[in-house]
């Protein structure tokens, strides 16, 4: 039986809650049927198997998304192809929607033999919304709030290109409301912006108007009738038909990471899509009841609203349902975001669920005193989880 969200103890002291409306929203918490909840769903279906909860949980997960733009040619384009030490960086654009078209890098590793693994990488939801994958990827410029943020979160490294030069194909692009992808010609956010070309407190005025819209933009997608992570969702699926297009890329060797929300776009990605056959989801795991006690304010954004999912499924589900993808789940310990309680009590249901699911050495939990961050340590271990899955165990 789910302990009642009153009767949770967290060993830091809330960040946030609802002032003296709180104890309404614990009580529709408890009342809650999470029916498709692993742990839950187990007990009252005896004679149920992992394979039909997974077929459940994940069309719940997929109609929770409110979208399918249905097939697409993604009309790929290379706009240029640039020689980088350990691999070949090109500017790419392609369709994601019959409404939307992307632009992306594409790394290409040297020196290999091909065909290679591929990865998607997320960046981060957290830090500059003006850059998306230059974050993560050298444009060949840089920029004051660029490298503060490298230095923070990323152990100051380009982290895509790192995977790059140990072999992987990747591909980067901006999430839906960052980088190119924000709105223009709205409050004050001008028609054209090249950020680079701005001063810092120029950059964070500006940064901060796109971030006011952000809301706006969640309200719009509603009223269109879908989600933020819909919209990415689609986008990011459309990545990985990008990496199994391309003849350098083994398409049955495909895997997917990120930080942060890029972690949680990861959870989302491998669970919904079976061509992910490795993924590290990096400081976004939880449970819901922990993280309403704790802090649903500084953690819980726009991609995570989702109408008709919460209710029935929680956080470890996501990746639970990826099963038998190979899934590292990195959760630090110091991190301020989520309560050390509510990682463990995740990485124990995810635990179970994947003993469930008959493949228990599939899934590790990465839990070092660090906080919010994929830094240096963290990417090696992700690469060493990557090629043992991709590499080595693929070809056995």
């Amino acid at each position: 039986m789910r302990v009642k969200c009153d009767e949770l103890t967290v060993s830091r002291a809330a960040l946030n809650n609802y002032g003296h409306l709180e104890p309404m929203i614990r009580e529709l918490r408890d009342r809650r049927p999470l029916d498709l909840n692993a742990q839950a769903w187990r007990p009252a279906n005896p004679t149920g198997t992992f394979a039909q909860w997974q077929t459940e949980a994940r069309h719940c997960l997929l109609e929770g998304l409110h979208l399918d733009p249905g097939p697409l040619d993604l009309q790929p384009e290379i706009l240029d192809r640039v020689p980088r030490d350990g691999f070949i960086l090109e500017r790419m654009a392609f369709n994601t929607a019959p409404w939307s078209r992307v632009n992306g890098y594409f790394l290409l590793p040297t020196g290999v033999d091909y065909p290679v693994p591929g990865l998607v990488i997320f960046h981060a939801w957290g830090g500059p919304m003006l850059f998306g994958k230059e974050r993560i990827v050298d444009s060949g410029r840089d920029h004051p709030v660029l490298a503060a943020h490298r230095a923070e979160y990323y152990g100051g490294r380009y982290c895509a290109e790192e995977f790059a030069r140990r072999g992987y194909a990747v591909i980067v692009i901006d999430a839906h409301h960052f980088g190119e992808r924000i709105p223009l010609g709205v409050a004050g956010v001008p028609d054209q912006i090249d950020p680079f070309t701005l001063g810092t407190e120029e950059f964070a005025q500006l940064n901060d108007r796109v971030a006011e819209q952000l809301y706006l933009g969640v309200r719009q997608l509603n009223w269109a009738g879908t989600t933020w992570m819909g919209v990415n969702y689609w986008d990011d699926r459309r990545c990985v038909d990008y990496l199994a297009s391309r003849p350098e890329v083994d398409a049955e060797r495909l895997g997917c990471t990120g930080l942060s929300g890029g972690g949680w776009r990861t959870n989302i990605l491998g669970a919904l899509d079976a061509r992910i056959k490795a993924a590290v989801s990096g400081c976004w795991m939880t449970t819901g009841d922990y993280q309403q006690v704790y802090n649903a304010d500084g953690a819980i954004g726009t991609f995570c609203l989702l109408p008709g999912v919460w209710d029935r499924l929680d956080v470890p589900d996501l990746t639970i349902m990826s099963a038998p993808c190979a899934s590292m789940v990195v959760s630090t310990m110091d991190d301020p975001l989520f309560p050390p309680e509510g990682q463990r009590e995740a990485e124990r249901q995810i635990r179970l669920g994947y003993e469930w699911a008959g493949c228990t050495q599939k899934f590790s939990h990465n839990a070092p005193n660090k906080p919010h961050c994929f830094d240096v340590d963290l990417q090696m271990d992700a690469l060493s989880w990557f090629d043992h899955h991709l590499k080595v165990a693929a070809r056995n």
